[in-house]
């Protein structure tokens, strides 16, 4: 390039929106494949040539097939893939922002039934994935326990929960009751999501100290 000739800017939105429609696209892929063909017959190369990306794309945005699937439990999880923390998410702020006790709760149960509403049929597929999947769901379930115990703190800071309540063995009890298995026995069994969700409500209103 002769030296008075003056360089192009580098162009970082172009390849960001490029990276950001390489992700989305591996992400269909992976669920496509996922759901057609199972865990184990899902290769790192069948999904990229779905994608119409090359397998380094894929490694280079996700890792290797077990970050590809993290991903996928996460978006599924929050519901899309926008950058914000389960927290952050409007639903959940809502529930944070309510006041009365109940009412809080009763909000909780709806957030929780709508996470299983979505991870249920990825969840039980994964659940026959075998041990390198194993370690993606245990990973989701330490995070799951992170939000509960998360909730039962701010249930305890606003005035919610007596002086002296034992917040970590309260946080053990809801993490059991509001956990994928009991949602998916109890579906199983015939119950329908409104019923599950009037269920949980209940058993969480039940299990707060000094309730009756």
């Amino acid at each position: 390039m002769p030296s008075g000739t003056p360089r192009r800017p580098y162009d970082s939105g172009r390849r960001q929106e490029a990276a950001r429609r390489n992700r989305a696209a591996i992400l269909a892929a992976g669920r496509e494949l996922l759901f057609r063909d199972g865990y184990q017959a899902t290769t790192v190369r069948a999904v990229a040539e779905r994608a119409g990306v090359s397998p380094e794309t894929l490694y280079k945005a996700f890792g290797g097939k077990p970050g590809l699937v993290k991903a996928l439990w996460d978006i599924t999880l929050a519901g899309d893939d926008e950058p914000l923390a389960m927290a952050e998410r409007p639903q959940l702020q809502a529930v944070l922002a309510t006041r009365d006790a109940h009412a809080k709760l009763r909000l909780y149960a709806a957030f929780v039934r709508g996470v299983h509403e979505r991870l249920a049929a990825l969840s039980a597929l994964l659940a026959q994935a075998g041990p390198e999947v194993g370690q993606v769901l245990a990973l989701s379930e330490e995070e799951r326990m992170t939000g509960v115990s998360a909730f039962v703190a701010h249930l305890a800071e606003t005035g919610v929960l007596p002086l002296d309540t034992d917040t970590a063995r309260l946080a053990d009890s809801w993490w059991a009751l509001t956990g994928p298995h009991l949602y998916t026995q109890l579906t199983g069994r015939g119950w329908d999501t409104d019923t599950y969700e009037d269920w949980l409500t209940g058993m969480l209103v039940s299990a707060l100290p000094g309730a009756t």
